[in-house]
């Protein structure tokens, strides 16, 4: 047991008992320390391939796991922070932009103060119009494909003004002139209405705040529109009612009358039958893409560009029957039911002086095959081979519902200068000096 328990101590304390337990020879000497360095480099080949491993990993030997990856970048706080508040309903165009009266706006730029005191040098916001087109004349180019524009601006502080810790409220009001173009996503152009705000704190910091706002315009109905359209050299006409404006949201009812479809000789008639109908809504979007002055020269000089144009089928449908034929009346009678595909994304009509055009119109296709038949029997036809495909179209004006809605001149209450100030006066009143009157008061009258 002693022996047992001495050579554990000598085992834990290696160099110390070996140098003075064996004698000091050369060739010991020599032995000892070849076999010490070849210890020592034994262990450190045993730490580096530790390292090398734990690296192939990707984890750090002395990095616990429950230590964060890095520290998070915390932003510096602000004096104070800008919110909003919209008081007035969704802003919306009443009729047409040469007689719409435009749009009521108004709301409160709110300002949380979250210092115990600061003190603003500037504040004001702006409403702002911007126009991007997809196809610019230079594509990396950001003053060709967006023109932002200044529509009002509102001044809230003529002078610098100490504001304590907590809410403060600054309300604006604008009527939002209705000559100006709806918000429009199309496809070669975007146009947007938004409100950018900016106050500058006595210290330099500035606080901005940005809110997008839409802008929508409804037509009011009208009387249906009725259309005829001649197909010569055939004597078919088409006459075709359609309603006034329609939505991009629901159906609308289109009546057609094909006439002119018999013609009579002595014995004989030739005729024509109605073998397809399809309608499909087509938008026509128009986009100049303006340039700026250092690309001016790619379009021939400052106040050109270039025109692009795109067409999109919107909704449509075929149809092979659903008709009345009326061969001794000469005329075809059909009613059908349009939409417009919601899930296209379809865009109001719009015109912007920015040069963003959007219109839509109805286009009806008519496959008729020519027929020939005897007076008596006008049942037994036979075909001649003859077919012709007649294609019209018809102008649409596809816009947002007014719903239950007025315009804001409408709506206002009676003001003060609406009301006369005394009743009118009478001129020239002189005194009764007639006979007495009774009660017979009915002959009298004024003259």
């Amino acid at each position: 047991m002693p022996g047992r328990l001495l050579l554990g101590l000598e085992f834990g304390h290696h160099r110390r008992t070996s140098s003075n337990s064996i004698p000091k020879t050369p060739s010991t000497e020599k032995s000892i320390r070849s076999s010490s360095s070849s210890v020592a480099s034994e262990q450190e080949l045993n730490t580096m391939d530790h390292l090398k491993r734990a690296s192939l990993t990707g984890k750090h030997p002395l990095k616990k796991k429950g230590s964060p990856k890095s520290s998070p970048i915390l932003a510096p706080a602000r004096p104070a922070k800008l919110d909003m508040i919209i008081e007035s309903p969704p802003l919306m165009f009443y009729g047409p932009p040469a007689a719409s009266t435009g749009a009521l706006f108004s709301g409160q730029l709110l300002m949380q103060v979250t210092d115990t005191a600061v003190k603003i040098e500037k504040f004001e916001m702006q409403f702002l119009a911007t126009t991007t087109t997809k196809k610019p004349v230079f594509d990396r180019c950001p003053d060709c494909s967006t023109k932002t524009s200044e529509l009002h601006k509102w001044v809230f502080l003529k002078e610098p003004i100490k504001l304590t810790r907590g809410e403060h409220t600054f309300p604006f009001s604008y009527l939002i002139p209705g000559h100006l173009p709806a918000t429009t996503h199309g496809q070669l152009g975007v146009l947007d209405y938004h409100l950018a705000a900016k106050a500058i704190t006595s210290t330099g910091e500035t606080i901005t705040y940005g809110r997008e706002i839409k802008i929508m315009r409804s037509i009011m109905p009208g009387n249906d529109k009725h259309s005829v359209r001649i197909f010569p050299p055939t004597d078919l006409n088409c006459r075709v009612t359609l309603p006034s404006v329609i939505h991009p949201i629901g159906e609308f009812l289109v009546y057609m009358r094909l006439t002119g479809i018999t013609t009579k000789q002595k014995d004989t008639q030739t005729r024509w039958r109605l073998r397809k109908m399809n309608w499909h809504i087509e938008e026509v979007e128009k986009m100049i893409s303006p340039a700026c002055p250092k690309h001016a020269h790619k379009v021939g000089g400052e106040g050109k560009g270039l025109s692009h144009e795109e067409s999109r089928t919107i909704g449509g449908d075929e149809m092979k029957q659903g008709w009345k034929s009326d061969f001794d009346a000469g005329e075809i009678e059909a009613e059908f039911k349009a939409s417009i595909n919601t899930a296209l994304k379809p865009v109001c009509d719009m015109v912007s002086p920015a040069g963003l055009t959007v219109t839509h119109a109805l286009v009806i296709e008519f496959v008729v095959a020519e027929e020939w038949a005897p007076n008596k029997k006008p049942n037994q036809a036979t075909p001649t081979g003859a077919a012709r495909v007649l294609r019209t179209q018809f102008h649409l004006v596809v816009t947002e519902r007014g719903g239950l809605g007025i315009s804001w001149e409408e709506e206002q209450p009676p003001v003060y200068e609406d009301v006369p100030a005394s009743p009118p006066t009478y001129v020239n009143i002189a005194d009764y000096e007639g006979p007495p009157l009774d009660e017979d008061v009915d002959r009298l009258h004024l003259s």
